[in-house]
């Protein structure tokens, strides 16, 4: 069997494989693999040719991020661990992907890690999309150690420690390739968006570890396929946010979580109006509506990951709400965050329930 598969998925990428896949090819040690969900751009023709060394998993049609990699790993079932890697990110370190191997090789209960994610515009700071690795707070809202809904932290070693995380990074995560199987892989229903918090989450809840490798560090773009401002994105964030919810809340918050996400996803609709952005309030309505209409459809898998459940409730899914801790109590890092875990949550549900009754 081998090791590890670094596998990129690519769609209408060619300028982006040309730029940074030069760089994952000179410093990794796994096997890169590129998977294309039927690029119209002419990308599989130019990566045979200019890169002809790098086997490419050609798709018949573009499957979404999630099914993308569902149905390109399916074609690679002879390696330990797959590595997801964006095609936006840059690596400058040499055999980047060696602590992670590393890592997972000496932890057997541990499902998935990730790199520390950086800017590519601003090495020095953490990355959006992932940072130093993610959590949750109670309500599905997730926040990284590096960075807090908008605000991004500047590196300083402060994350460097291995910590049990609740989500890694989409952008690079390495997953051993029997959990993946183990876990169903990613949900392709989701399309794009919040699919590799629900896996992760998932695997959690299977009672196996998730951790950020500081050895090993990625430097990402962001927004290379939907920037923050495309409604689209707004769609598909709210949307798949109540589907992860939905499948993987135990049955004794379900209920309570949902009706609390309902009154802040009319907020946030509302927010978006008064600013005048009708499209991004429309998107919040949108997701809703979508999400009442799937619901049936996840009931199985509901069904399925409560059965396969070893943690009642899983410690990196904090309990508080980040809005009110970031907006109202300015707690900004990830860690002011964590200095509410040592107020009793009978008194944080309390300040809490004064405003989202």
């Amino acid at each position: 069997m081998k090791k590890l598969a670094i596998v990129i998925l690519n769609w209408n990428g060619a300028e982006m494989m040309r730029r940074y896949l030069p760089s994952v090819l000179e410093n990794s040690v796994g096997d890169v693999v590129v998977a294309d969900n039927a690029s119209t751009d002419g990308s599989v023709v130019m990566l045979r040719k200019e890169f002809p060394q790098v086997p490419v998993v050609a798709l018949e049609q573009n499957f979404g991020f999630a099914e993308g990699y569902n149905h390109a790993l399916a074609q690679l079932p002879d390696y330990e661990y797959y590595l997801l890697l964006n095609s936006d990110v840059e690596i400058r370190q040499k055999e980047w992907d060696a602590p992670l191997v590393k890592y997972m090789d000496a932890h057997p209960e541990c499902a998935a890690c990730q790199p520390k994610l950086m800017s590519l515009r601003e090495p020095d700071m953490f990355e959006y999309a992932g940072a130093a690795g993610g959590f949750l707070d109670k309500y599905g809202y997730p926040f990284c150690r590096g960075r807090v809904l908008d605000t991004i932290e500047k590196d300083e070693g402060q994350y460097d420690d291995v910590v049990s995380l609740l989500w890694g990074t989409g952008a690079a995560l390495m997953v051993r390739v029997s959990d993946w199987q183990a876990s169903g892989g990613l949900d392709g229903r989701f399309f794009a968006h919040m699919e590799e918090i629900d896996l992760c989450w998932r695997l959690r809840t299977m009672g196996r570890s998730i951790v950020c490798i500081a050895e090993s560090t990625a430097y990402h773009l962001g927004g290379a396929t939907l920037n923050q401002g495309n409604p689209r994105k707004t769609f598909l964030n709210f949307r798949n946010n109540l589907l992860m919810l939905y499948k993987n809340l135990p049955d004794n918050e379900l209920n309570s979580v949902m009706r609390v996400r309902c009154f802040l996803d009319y907020l946030a609709a509302f927010q978006f109006l008064l600013k005048g952005d009708v499209k991004h309030c429309a998107a919040v309505f949108k997701a809703r509506r979508a999400f009442a209409k799937m619901r049936p459809d996840f009931n199985k898998e509901r069904r399925r990951i409560q059965q396969l459940r070893q943690n009642e409730r899983v410690p990196e899914r904090i309990g508080f709400l980040l809005l009110w801790q970031y907006y109202v109590k300015g707690k900004k890092t990830f860690t002011r965050l964590m200095e509410e875990r040592l107020v009793p949550n009978s008194i944080q549900n309390q300040l809490e329930s004064r405003v989202f009754p």
